[in-house]
């Protein structure tokens, strides 16, 4: 290989270590600051979930395994975000008006306006399953940013092999074998 061919490819080599890991450096930086972002909101809502007595006495429910797994806990991540979501607000959703959505109550509570009892459902379905959506919507920006974390650890390993071919290239590519005399003995 010539030396033009060998500064191209050690040339592209340092900017592929550069590119992998400026990228990586920036997926741990986004990842970082998506979950704090989450967890700094989720924990000021102050939403805890209920107690493992709190469930049983709930006998009218059945709760999920997560349910009981974060029994008592802070609602402080993404992962317990989805749980509350859909093992907790949606089950007490059911329970308001037969399985029905805010968007079918809220029709029916048109057609007849002074119906007081359909009037609370449509409140109580709008209000459950803002609630829902905004916590499902923190867990799937939670699940982008362990994700991006993920791609960053990935991205660096990649850079250290770069790297790695890159230093194979500058210190034991380059070197020039050895000239070996071979010496003939002459018989007599």
């Amino acid at each position: 290989m010539n030396k033009e061919i060998r500064w191209r490819i050690i040339s592209l080599q340092a900017l592929l270590v550069i590119v992998l890991a400026s990228a990586s450096g920036f997926l741990f930086y986004e990842g970082s600051f998506v979950t704090n972002m989450v967890q700094t909101e989720l924990v000021a809502q102050r939403i805890t979930f209920p107690t493992t007595d709190q469930l049983a006495a709930d006998t009218a429910n059945k709760y999920s395994q997560a349910m009981h797994n974060y029994a008592g806990q802070s609602l402080d991540n993404g992962d317990k975000a989805k749980a509350y979501a859909n093992d907790y607000i949606n089950v007490h959703l059911q329970g308001v008006a037969g399985g029905k959505t805010y968007s079918e109550m809220s029709g029916l509570s048109r057609a007849n306006p002074t119906d007081a009892t359909m009037k609370a459902q449509v409140d109580t379905l709008f209000k459950g399953e803002m609630l829902r959506g905004t916590l499902l919507n923190s867990w799937g920006w939670w699940t982008m940013g362990v994700y991006s974390t993920y791609v960053g650890i990935g991205l660096l390993i990649a850079a250290l092999a770069a790297l790695s071919a890159l230093v194979f290239e500058l210190f034991v590519a380059g070197r020039k074998p050895e000239t070996v005399k071979v010496v003939q003995h002459v018989a007599a």
